[in-house]
């Protein structure tokens, strides 16, 4: 086990929710909060002088939101582990804050001690979902989403791959047009907002192997 405290840095642009949160995890010998910042363009330009080990990240914040800034941190630094920390508690939340790589998502409401519980899980490598979190998805699952075409699921396997929009046109002998209207129309259906998501989709869901989106 590592013996240095969990470097931790708070994202939300409420000064009394970090302040609360900072002061719950500090009373835990394991946890060292680092830094406080109000939004998400602060995060992306403190990343590399803070070097945090886990990000809890709100949603909803001005001039970088969390989404945006988790994919953004995510390529600057691969390893940090995002926890979502929002009040808000819908499947399409949920489902794409952990598209764009955050390894779990955390309700406002949660008890104090269940924060301290996300960051020991995420810290060895699993995703962490509060109770509400998984309410919310659970009666969601598949049925209620619309389903991919069959040629939308081949274009997302094609764009899996990494081929540009050209690349697939050629590939499936179809106008660079369509295969934006297809791309545009996977991301909605999927609830997905750029191509590194669809990337990390396609590799949880067996796409890469050819299966997996059928009921998708």
């Amino acid at each position: 086990m590592n013996s240095e405290p969990v470097r931790v840095v708070i994202v939300d642009d409420h000064p009394m929710v970090a302040e609360g949160i900072q002061s719950i995890l500090e009373s835990y010998d394991d946890i060292n909060v680092i830094g406080t910042l109000s939004n998400g363009r602060e995060a992306v330009d403190q990343m590399t002088q803070l070097a945090p080990d886990v990000v809890l990240m709100d949603l909803n914040m001005p001039e970088i939101g969390g989404l945006t800034a988790t994919e953004m941190l995510l390529e600057a630094k691969p390893d940090t582990r995002i926890l979502i920390l929002s009040m808000h508690d819908s499947p399409e939340y949920i489902s794409t804050a952990l598209s764009h790589g955050a390894m779990g998502y955390i309700l406002k409401d949660v008890p104090t001690d269940e924060i301290k519980t996300a960051i020991d899980v995420v810290m060895q490598g699993g995703r962490y979902l509060c109770t509400g979190a998984q309410g919310s998805l659970e009666p969601q699952d598949d049925t209620d989403r619309e389903p991919l075409t069959s040629r939308e699921q081949t274009v997302l396997l094609q764009l899996a791959q990494g081929k540009s929009n050209k690349e697939v046109a050629n590939v499936l002998d179809i106008s660079v047009r369509t295969v934006e209207t297809h791309r545009k129309n996977i991301k909605r259906k999927l609830g997905i907002s750029s191509t590194a998501g669809l990337t990390r989709y396609a590799m949880e869901h067996g796409v890469l192997q050819g299966t997996g989106v059928g009921g998708l």
